[in-house]
Protein backbone atom coordinates (compact mmCIF):
# COMPACT_ATOMS: atom_id res chain seq x y z
CA UNK A 1 0.00 0.00 0.00
CA UNK A 2 1.47 3.35 -0.93
CA UNK A 3 2.75 5.04 2.23
CA UNK A 4 0.49 8.62 1.65
CA UNK A 5 -3.01 5.85 1.34
CA UNK A 6 -1.27 4.35 4.83
CA UNK A 7 -0.68 7.86 6.77
CA UNK A 8 -4.42 9.01 5.39
CA UNK A 9 -6.07 5.84 6.99
CA UNK A 10 -4.09 6.49 10.37
CA UNK A 11 -4.50 10.01 10.06
CA UNK A 12 -8.63 8.90 9.35
CA UNK A 13 -8.70 6.64 12.28
CA UNK A 14 -6.43 8.39 14.72
CA UNK A 15 -7.83 11.94 14.69
CA UNK A 16 -11.26 10.67 13.70
CA UNK A 17 -10.95 13.11 10.93
CA UNK A 18 -14.14 12.62 8.79
CA UNK A 19 -12.68 15.24 5.66
CA UNK A 20 -10.87 13.30 3.38
CA UNK A 21 -8.98 16.47 2.20
CA UNK A 22 -8.30 16.86 5.28
CA UNK A 23 -6.76 14.02 5.88
CA UNK A 24 -4.93 13.74 3.02
CA UNK A 25 -3.20 17.09 3.69
CA UNK A 26 -2.10 15.71 7.25
CA UNK A 27 -0.96 12.31 5.98
CA UNK A 28 1.59 14.07 3.30
CA UNK A 29 2.65 16.67 5.96
CA UNK A 30 3.66 13.50 8.68
CA UNK A 31 5.19 11.70 5.69
CA UNK A 32 7.19 15.55 4.73
CA UNK A 33 8.39 14.97 8.38
CA UNK A 34 9.14 11.53 8.44
CA UNK A 35 6.84 10.51 11.32
CA UNK A 36 4.74 7.35 10.33
CA UNK A 37 5.46 5.25 13.47
CA UNK A 38 2.15 6.61 15.05
CA UNK A 39 -0.09 5.32 12.38
CA UNK A 40 0.97 1.42 11.88
CA UNK A 41 -1.62 -0.59 12.93
CA UNK A 42 -3.26 1.16 9.96
CA UNK A 43 -0.55 -0.25 7.88
CA UNK A 44 -1.58 -3.87 9.21
CA UNK A 45 -5.03 -3.67 8.44
CA UNK A 46 -4.72 -3.81 4.62
CA UNK A 47 -7.17 -4.50 2.42
CA UNK A 48 -9.97 -6.61 3.48
CA UNK A 49 -9.59 -10.08 2.52
CA UNK A 50 -12.50 -12.11 0.77
CA UNK A 51 -12.72 -14.95 3.44
CA UNK A 52 -12.08 -12.87 6.32
CA UNK A 53 -14.66 -13.48 9.89
CA UNK A 54 -13.11 -10.77 11.50
CA UNK A 55 -14.09 -7.82 9.07
CA UNK A 56 -17.76 -8.93 8.38
CA UNK A 57 -21.24 -7.77 9.48
CA UNK A 58 -24.20 -9.79 9.35
CA UNK A 59 -27.58 -8.18 7.12
CA UNK A 60 -29.59 -8.64 10.26
CA UNK A 61 -26.92 -6.74 12.51
CA UNK A 62 -27.00 -3.45 9.52
CA UNK A 63 -28.35 -0.44 10.60
CA UNK A 64 -32.74 -0.34 9.74
CA UNK A 65 -31.69 1.74 6.78
CA UNK A 66 -28.75 -0.22 5.77
CA UNK A 67 -30.86 -3.24 5.66
CA UNK A 68 -33.29 -0.81 3.49
CA UNK A 69 -30.24 0.09 1.24
CA UNK A 70 -29.08 -3.79 0.84
CA UNK A 71 -32.22 -4.63 -0.12
CA UNK A 72 -33.35 -1.96 -2.45
CA UNK A 73 -29.29 -2.17 -4.37
CA UNK A 74 -30.80 -6.49 -5.42
CA UNK A 75 -33.96 -4.21 -6.67
CA UNK A 76 -31.96 -2.36 -8.37
CA UNK A 77 -33.49 1.26 -6.50
CA UNK A 78 -35.20 3.44 -6.67
CA UNK A 79 -32.40 5.34 -4.67
CA UNK A 80 -32.39 8.57 -2.79
CA UNK A 81 -29.66 10.50 -3.64
CA UNK A 82 -27.92 11.17 -7.72
CA UNK A 83 -24.22 9.51 -6.46
CA UNK A 84 -26.12 6.21 -5.49
CA UNK A 85 -25.01 3.44 -8.09
CA UNK A 86 -21.74 5.48 -9.44
CA UNK A 87 -18.43 4.13 -9.83
CA UNK A 88 -16.56 4.06 -6.37
CA UNK A 89 -12.66 4.45 -6.78
CA UNK A 90 -11.44 2.52 -3.95
CA UNK A 91 -8.67 5.17 -3.55
CA UNK A 92 -8.42 4.08 0.01
CA UNK A 93 -7.35 0.62 -1.18
CA UNK A 94 -9.30 -0.37 1.85
CA UNK A 95 -11.08 -3.35 -0.39
CA UNK A 96 -9.33 -6.17 -2.44
CA UNK A 97 -8.16 -4.98 -5.84
CA UNK A 98 -10.22 -4.74 -8.54
CA UNK A 99 -10.48 -2.91 -12.31
CA UNK A 100 -11.93 0.92 -11.95
CA UNK A 101 -15.54 0.60 -12.47
CA UNK A 102 -16.04 -2.78 -10.60
CA UNK A 103 -17.33 -1.14 -7.14
CA UNK A 104 -20.56 0.70 -6.55
CA UNK A 105 -21.51 2.89 -3.62
CA UNK A 106 -24.75 3.74 -2.00
CA UNK A 107 -26.00 6.01 0.80
CA UNK A 108 -26.97 4.28 4.18
CA UNK A 109 -29.39 7.25 5.57
CA UNK A 110 -28.41 8.77 8.61
CA UNK A 111 -31.60 9.65 10.79
CA UNK A 112 -31.48 13.36 11.02
CA UNK A 113 -28.41 13.96 9.00
CA UNK A 114 -28.53 17.44 7.21
CA UNK A 115 -26.21 15.36 4.37
CA UNK A 116 -25.68 11.70 3.02
CA UNK A 117 -24.10 11.42 6.59
CA UNK A 118 -20.78 9.21 6.70
CA UNK A 119 -22.47 4.94 5.85
CA UNK A 120 -22.26 3.61 2.93
CA UNK A 121 -22.63 0.76 1.42
CA UNK A 122 -20.13 -0.49 -1.52
CA UNK A 123 -21.10 -3.39 -4.34
CA UNK A 124 -18.61 -4.98 -5.85
CA UNK A 125 -19.73 -7.09 -9.71
CA UNK A 126 -20.07 -6.48 -13.19
CA UNK A 127 -23.24 -6.42 -12.72
CA UNK A 128 -25.22 -3.63 -10.19
CA UNK A 129 -27.92 -5.83 -9.30
CA UNK A 130 -26.31 -9.09 -8.59
CA UNK A 131 -23.40 -8.04 -7.06
CA UNK A 132 -20.59 -10.45 -6.37
CA UNK A 133 -19.69 -9.02 -2.51
CA UNK A 134 -20.69 -5.70 -0.64
CA UNK A 135 -19.61 -3.96 1.99
CA UNK A 136 -20.65 -1.65 4.76
CA UNK A 137 -18.53 1.12 6.36
CA UNK A 138 -20.11 3.40 8.68
CA UNK A 139 -17.39 6.11 8.82
CA UNK A 140 -17.04 7.36 5.33
CA UNK A 141 -14.81 4.44 4.13
CA UNK A 142 -12.57 5.05 6.63
CA UNK A 143 -13.17 0.94 7.29
CA UNK A 144 -15.46 -1.78 5.41
CA UNK A 145 -16.90 -5.13 6.90
CA UNK A 146 -18.18 -7.52 4.45
CA UNK A 147 -21.34 -8.53 4.38
CA UNK A 148 -22.71 -11.70 4.74
CA UNK A 149 -26.45 -13.22 4.86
Amino acid sequence: MHVYAVLKRGVLAFAGIRSHALAWSLACCVAALGVSSWVTSAQAKGPLEQGSAAATIAVADLPKQGQETYVLIFKGGPFAYDKDGTVFGNRERALPAQKRGYYREYTVKTPYARNRGAKRIVCGGSQPETPDACFYSDDHYASFKRIVK
